[in-house]
C-alpha cells in the first residue's frame, strides 16, 4: 500500500474512510430526535397509545445509533493531531473554539437529558420528560449548527487574519461563524438529516405494513415518513438550487467539476451523463440539454458558466469523481419527490396502507438517505480539492511529517475495527427494525396510570381513559 500512495494520500483516505463511517449516524440520529420529540408531543396532546409505542420503539433504536455516532466522532480528532498537525496549528485559533462551542453547547445538552429521555419516564413524570426528548432533539439541531459553521468556513472562510506564526486568526467571530456558505449548508444538511430519518422509519413502516396492513404503530410511522417526504423532499430540491447558486459565486471550480464543464459556456448546456476525463479535459459521451445548465446555474438563457480549463490545472479538482457523485445525489433526491408524490396520490385514493407496490418501493429507498448524504458529502469535499481551506491552505501543505508506512498501518486497524465494531452495531439495529412495532410496549396500561398520577396528570384514571384532561394539562 505505501509503494503505491504517498502519506498524504493514505492520511485522506483514512480521513475519508472514518467520515464516511460517522455521518451516517448523526444524520440519522438529527431527524430521529426531533422525530421522537414529535411523537412524544402528540401523545401528550393526544393521548393515543399508538404515538407512544412508536416513540419506545424508536427510542431504543435513537440509543444504538446515538453511541455509535459519539464512538466514531471522537476518533475523527485525534487524526487532526496524528495525520494533520499543521492543518490543526495553522487553523487552530479559529476552528478550535467552534469545535469547544460544539462540545460544551450541543453534546452537554444531548448528554445532560438523554438519559432522562431514556429511563426518566417514570421518575419525572410526562411534562418533564418531553422536555428532555426536546432538549435532545435541540442538542443534534446545535451540533449540526457548530460543525457545518467549522465545515463551511473551511469551504468559504472568513472573519480572519493571519498572524506571524501563519496561523488564521479570528477577527470578527460573526463573520467566521455565518461565511458566506454556512446558511446553505446547515439547512441543506438539516433537511437532508429529516429526509434519511423519513425514508427509513417509512421503509420499517411498509415492511411491517407488508406482514400485516392493520398493524396501527406501522400504519403511523408509514404515514408519518410519508408526509415528511411529501414536504421536505420538494424543500430540499430548492434548498439545493440556492446552495448551488452560492457555490458557482464562491467555489466556481467545483460547479465546473460538477456540471463536467471543461470549456467556458455562454449557455452552457446540462450534461446528464457522461465520463469525464480530466487529462483530455473533456467529457465524452456527453447527452446534452443546450443552455438548460446555465438556466439553472444563473437563472439566465445564455449565462456564463466557467469551464475547468479557466482555472490552473493545480487548482483543480477531480471532475471523474465529482461529477457522479453530484448525479448520484440529484437522482436519488429526485426519487425521494416522487416517492412522496406517490404516497400523496395513494393517501387521496385512500389507499395508503394498501399500496403494496409502494410499501414494496419504500423499503428499497430506506437506504437512500444515507447514500444521498455520502454522496453530498463527497462532492463538498472533493470539489474543495486541492484545498484543504478554500484558497489558503492546500491539502498537500497540511498533513503531519509521518511516514506512509504508518498511515496504511493505521487505516487497516480502523477499517478492521470499524467493520467489526459498527458491523456489529448496525446488524443489531436492523435486528431492533425487525421487530414488530404494534407488539406489546414496554409501558404498560397499568405502568401508564401510575405515570399519570406521579405527573399530577389525572386520578385513577389512564391518559387513554381521559384524554381530555390530559390536554388540558
Amino acid at each position: 500500500m505505501t509503494d503505491l500512495f504517498t502519506a498524504t494520500e493514505l492520511a485522506r483516505m483514512q480521513f475519508a474512510f472514518t467520515v464516511s463511517a460517522h455521518i451516517i449516524f448523526p444524520a440519522f440520529t438529527i431527524g430521529l430526535a426531533s422525530y421522537l420529540a414529535v411523537l412524544e408531543g402528540l401523545w401528550l396532546w393526544t393521548g393515543e397509545d399508538r404515538y407512544m409505542r412508536v416513540f419506545q420503539y424508536w427510542k431504543t433504536i435513537f440509543a444504538v445509533v446515538f453511541g455509535m455516532g459519539v464512538v466514531s466522532g471522537i476518533v475523527m480528532s485525534y487524526q487532526f493531531g496524528t495525520n494533520w498537525s499543521v492543518f490543526a496549528d495553522m487553523t487552530g485559533p479559529i476552528l478550535g473554539p467552534l469545535m469547544g462551542y460544539e462540545v460544551l453547547s450541543a453534546f452537554f445538552l444531548e448528554a445532560g437529558f438523554l438519559g432522562v429521555m431514556l429511563f426518566g419516564m417514570k421518575r419525572v413524570g410526562p411534562r418533564l420528560h418531553f422536555l428532555a426528548t426536546l432538549m435532545v432533539a435541540v442538542g443534534t439541531l446545535f451540533s449540526a449548527f457548530w460543525i457545518l459553521s467549522v465545515n463551511s468556513w473551511m469551504q468559504t472562510p472568513a472573519g480572519y487574519g493571519i498572524n506571524e506564526a501563519g496561523q488564521f486568526v479570528p477577527t470578527d467571530w460573526v463573520a467566521a461563524i455565518f461565511n458566506p456558505s454556512f446558511p446553505y449548508r446547515l439547512v441543506h444538511m438539516v433537511l437532508a438529516a429529516y429526509l434519511t430519518t423519513a425514508f427509513v422509519v417509512g421503509a420499517v413502516g411498509a415492511w411491517h405494513l407488508l406482514k400485516d396492513r392493520t398493524d396501527k404503530a406501522a400504519r403511523t410511522m408509514f404515514s408519518m415518513a410519508m408526509w415528511m417526504a411529501l414536504i421536505v423532499a420538494p424543500l430540499q430540491v430548492v434548498a439545493g438550487d440556492f446552495h448551488g447558486l452560492n457555490t458557482l459565486e464562491h467555489q466556481p471550480a467545483k460547479v465546473a467539476a460538477m456540471e463536467g464543464h471543461y470549456e467556458t459556456h455562454q449557455g452552457a448546456p446540462l450534461i446528464l451523463f457522461g465520463i469525464p476525463d480530466d487529462e483530455a479535459e473533456e467529457t465524452r459521451f456527453a447527452l446534452e440539454i443546450p443552455n438548460l445548465g446555465s438556466l439553472i446555474l444563473t437563472h439566465e438563457w445564455d449565462g456564463e458558466v466557467r469551464g475547468l480549463t479557466a482555472f490552473p490545472k493545480e487548482d483543480r479538482p477531480p471532475a471523474e469523481i465529482v461529477f457522479w457523485s453530484f448525479r448520484i445525489m440529484v437522482a436519488l433526491g429526485f426519487a425521494m419527490v416522487g416517492i412522496g408524490l406517490w404516497s400523496a396520490w395513494s393517501r387521496f385514493r385512500r389507499t395508503l396502507y394498501d399500496a403494496s407496490m409502494l410499501h414494496r418501493m419504500s423499503v428499497l429507498m430506506g437506504p437512500s438517505g444515507f447514500l444521498a448524504v455520502l454522496a453530498g458529502w463527497v462532492t463538498t469535499e472533493v470539489g474543495r480539492q486541492p484545498w484543504t481551506v478554500q484558497g489558503l491552505l492546500r491539502t498537500a501543505d497540511s498533513t503531519s511529517p509521518i511516514e506512509a508506512a504508518a498511515v496504511g498501518a493505521s487505516l487497516i486497524a480502523f477499517i478492521v475495527v470499524y467493520f467489526t465494531v459498527f458491523g456489529a452495531g448496525t446488524f443489531y439495529v436492523i435486528r431492533l427494525m425487525g421487530k414488530r412495532p404494534g407488539g406489546e410496549d414496554a409501558n404498560s396500561d397499568a405502568e401508564k396510570r401510575g405515570v399519570v398520577r406521579a405527573a399530577g396528570l389525572g386520578s385513577g384514571a389512564s391518559i387513554l381513559d381521559t384524554p381530555s384532561k390530559h390536554q388540558s394539562a
